[in-house]
């Protein structure tokens, strides 16, 4: 067993830069992550995979991104960033320890993994929650002959057999992934997007757009004025809009737009208007269920998400998360905002909640399902 003042849960960029603020802080602290090396959760994505934010703005406190302020890194580039920063900072990130439970005693809270035992009089939860993917319930029908993928598990096309593609959902994963199969067969994307961005997205846009973007993300829509939560409610019940691929560009990609996938039909996908899609490969782009099943405390509300103020958990004092969907701000939970939150929650961890806040503990605005 080991004793330490503050564990982080999770060496992803949330929990990097809550471990520079608490460097700053002093007291003994220790990451834990539960890959086998700092950056993989980037490392292991979808292969041309680039970042939507510009360079600029992808940088944690205290080192910049070393590369052109308005190009956009690709995921190798940001994993091998993340794992340059902890050794920069000399962060004491522990990898390959996944942990399996967390409860407190009288001790403190006490953290089981498949690599011992931790006590921490805090703990920081920087993990993001479990990202179970989600698929309709349906898929298991598919004739055994097609193959099927989530997104979390696509790489790349060599994965799949000759033939049509399917990519069913139309967010950001959805549409890049339908562009890059549609360069070498026929690809039919099923859904509808939430929006997308007025401008193109790219380098000569980067220097203004992205300003203002990343303003309105970071001061606009935020928990702490009513029309912030007023917008962010509604940005965060439904499905980013596309980014870089807009409609535009799916039909310049000579990608095949359909409505939803209702059912399975003799091991086929049917549409809502009764189409039988002859495919032999279908990605489901259809996200993730979201929850913390290894935090055995009463800290989450009916939805399973926790109860906090701006990460911090008044019912248990000493425990609080980083990187959180809309935590404090639209951008919290992406490379631009992390690092404000990780800052708060670092600085406020042993304050006692104000009993003057009128809006009380922050709960999901959505289901996790």
């Amino acid at each position: 067993m080991e004793r330490l003042e503050t564990i982080v849960v999770g060496g992803g960029q949330a929990g990097l830069a809550t471990g520079y603020w608490l460097a700053k802080r002093g007291g003994s602290f220790l990451i834990l992550d539960a890959s086998e090396r700092v950056g993989d959760a980037w490392r292991t994505r979808w292969d041309s995979l680039r970042l939507f934010t510009p360079a600029r703005y992808d940088a944690l406190p205290g080192m910049r991104f070393p590369a052109p302020n308005w190009t956009f890194p690709t995921k190798d580039e940001m994993a091998d960033y993340l794992e340059a920063y902890a050794a920069r900072f000399g962060l004491p990130v522990r990898t390959g320890v996944r942990v399996n439970r967390m409860s407190r005693d009288d001790d403190g809270f006490v953290l089981e993994s498949d690599r011992g035992r931790f006590v921490a009089d805090r703990v920081i939860v920087a993990s993001g929650a479990h990202r179970i993917p989600r698929t309709p319930p349906f898929a298991f029908e598919l004739d055994p002959d097609v193959v099927q993928l989530h997104s979390s598990d696509y790489r790349r096309p060599a994965q799949l057999r000759d033939g049509p593609a399917l990519v069913v959902g139309v967010g950001n994963s959805g549409a890049e992934i339908a562009v890059e199969l549609a360069r070498e067969r026929h690809t039919i994307l099923a859904g509808t997007e939430s929006g997308h961005l007025p401008f193109r997205h790219g380098p000569t846009t980067a220097r203004t757009a992205f300003r203002v973007v990343r303003f309105v993300g970071t001061h606009v829509i935020t928990r702490s004025t009513p029309i912030g939560r007023a917008i962010g409610r509604k940005m965060t019940s439904r499905a980013d809009p596309l980014i870089r691929t807009r409609p535009k560009e799916l039909a310049a990609a000579g990608v095949e737009r359909v409505g939803r996938v209702a059912r399975v039909r003799g091991g086929k996908p049917v549409l809502e208007d009764d189409r039988v899609l002859e495919v032999s490969n279908v990605i489901w782009c259809t996200g993730y269920h979201h929850h913390f099943p290894w935090i055995d405390l009463p800290v989450f509300d009916e939805h399973g998400a926790p109860r906090h103020r701006r990460g911090l958990v008044a019912s248990e004092p000493g425990l609080a998360f980083v990187g959180l969907v809309f935590q404090q701000r639209l951008s919290s939970d992406v490379l631009p905002g992390v690092g404000r939150d990780a800052r708060y929650v670092v600085h406020h961890l042993d304050a006692a909640p104000d009993p003057a806040d009128r809006l009380g503990a922050w709960t999901s605005t959505t289901s996790p399902t």
